[in-house]
């Protein structure tokens, strides 16, 4: 019995400190998170008492009697599949009478560059902008080229752009976010809309878990930071950045505004016009009285692979190289410090997760030994008890506000299928940790830099989108 007594006593051991680690990162991380509930509620219970909770709508965005030039910049990287309907849907819906869609391409993809090309020759307001280097470079990289193909145009015709305003290939645009931006550009340095992710009908868990994060993060989380008067990260889509705030900080990068060395720069874009004394606004404007907002739409990755990729790459340039390269803000800005804190324990949280499966795997395999040698297992003591009671109403609160949010902007159904969907959401995270940590060694060791993106696909049906 000793020898059976003792493989008991270890995964007794295993069980006892994984759980204890699990649950301590639990708690801490679930009181962070029911903090920011708090701050969201008290800021919309003070505007109902202010006056100032009413929601804008889109005919408070007329046309502007003088109008500015608004630059769209859009970076295609082997996006021939989507690029076309893309341009041509924007072509189609913007109701701005000023505007731009400059497109940039690799000499080395001549598909994207035949798709952009074929819309260019037919409407002027496309200009194709193609690189001197081949791809891919960085996101970054491509969108400096298509910025000094704007200053050469400026130059050439004696207008300047009002606007930058970023979309990426296959995004599904709102006809009067242009309105939005010209109006609200003029007393803002950044102005971000929601961005929305369409669920695919043939992905409902993969591509849904975007949706639930999105209706959580555009819908509180960033009018938590706005509030509490903290940098806000763009979303590198449905933005749009004043064009002497973007000339500033290329003066400051040496004439390129857009960090090549950068894997999330509009992340990073957005804290550094915060740096600056730049001030943002997280427009959330209703299309109509009580209707849906005014919001970006596009396909997020349907696939597992597709969406580890993306989330390794959004991993590696937020809380891994975000933390040498953009720091912590100002020394007294705790506020500040706590939103990066909050883009940065995304690993952190990862580890704990493994540490509570590996808890209950220890667990089950405990109960199943002192079964078969028929010894009586112990008992969680009072204190582990008690803390595992409050994770589990942390737990409920949680999926219970992410349902919330998920409903406000999907409906009841997508409401309801958003709690199994956490469990997808975790196993992303965990793989794409790993391979986060694994690229970020080979980045410190100094491999290249290079675009990590994932296939994208455009609605057929785009008014039902």
């Amino acid at each position: 019995m000793g020898g059976w007594g003792d493989v008991i006593a270890v995964v007794d051991t295993v069980a006892r400190e994984t759980l204890l680690f699990a649950a301590i990162g639990f708690l801490i991380g679930g009181l962070d998170d029911f903090a920011i509930d708090m701050v969201y509620i008290g800021h919309r219970l003070r505007c109902r008492w202010a006056g100032t909770a009413a929601i804008p709508v889109l005919e408070d965005f007329p046309v502007l009697d003088a109008p500015g030039r608004i630059a769209v910049f859009i970076a295609a990287w082997d996006e021939a599949a989507v690029i076309g309907a893309m341009l041509r849907n924007a072509l189609a819906s913007f109701d701005h009478p000023n505007y731009r869609l400059y497109v940039g391409a690799y000499p080395n993809d001549p598909a994207t560059i035949d798709a952009i090309a074929a819309i260019a020759e037919h409407d002027s307001r496309v200009v194709l902008v193609i690189g001197d280097d081949p791809g891919p470079t960085t996101k970054a990289d491509c969108l400096n080229a298509v910025w000094r193909a704007l200053l050469r145009d400026e130059h050439a015709e004696g207008v300047r752009a009002k606007a930058i305003v970023l979309h990426d290939a296959e995004d599904l645009v709102h006809a009067g976010e242009l309105r939005i931006y010209d109006a609200l550009i003029d007393t803002h340095w950044v102005v971000q809309l929601p961005v929305h992710p369409l669920i695919h009908p043939q992905s409902l868990f993969v591509s849904g878990h975007y949706a639930d994060e999105f209706a959580e993060s555009h819908g509180k989380q960033l009018v938590v930071r706005q509030a509490l008067g903290a940098a806000m990260p763009l979303a590198g889509v449905g933005c749009a950045i004043a064009r002497d705030c973007l000339a500033q900080i290329a003066a400051l990068r040496g004439g390129s505004p857009f960090d090549a060395a950068s894997l999330t720069e509009d992340y990073e874009l957005g804290l550094q016009i915060a740096t600056l004394g730049g001030r943002g606004v997280f427009a959330r404007v209703a299309e109509a009285p009580g209707g849906p907002p005014v919001a970006v739409r596009a396909y997020f990755p349907g696939e597992m692979h597709a969406a580890v990729r993306q989330k390794t790459r959004w991993m590696i340039g937020i809380a891994l190289a975000g933390w040498d390269r953009v720091g912590w803000g100002g020394a007294r800005h705790w506020r500040e410090h706590w939103m990066r804190m909050r883009d940065r324990r995304a690993p952190l949280a990862v580890l704990v997760l493994v540490a509570a499966y590996l808890a209950s795997l220890s667990w089950i395999c405990s109960a199943v030994l002192h079964w078969i040698g028929e010894v009586q297992p112990r008992s969680l003591t009072p204190a582990m008890a008690w803390l595992l009671t409050i994770n589990a109403l942390l737990l409920l609160w949680r999926m219970g506000v992410r349902a919330v949010f998920t409903g406000r902007a999907y409906g009841m159904r997508q409401a309801a299928w958003s709690v199994p969907r956490l469990v997808v959401g975790n196993f992303i995270s965990m793989v794409a940790t790993q391979r986060a940590l694994l690229r970020y060694a080979g980045m410190l060791r100094g491999a290249a830099l290079h675009w990590d993106k994932t296939a994208h696909v455009f609605p057929d049906d785009v008014e039902l989108a």
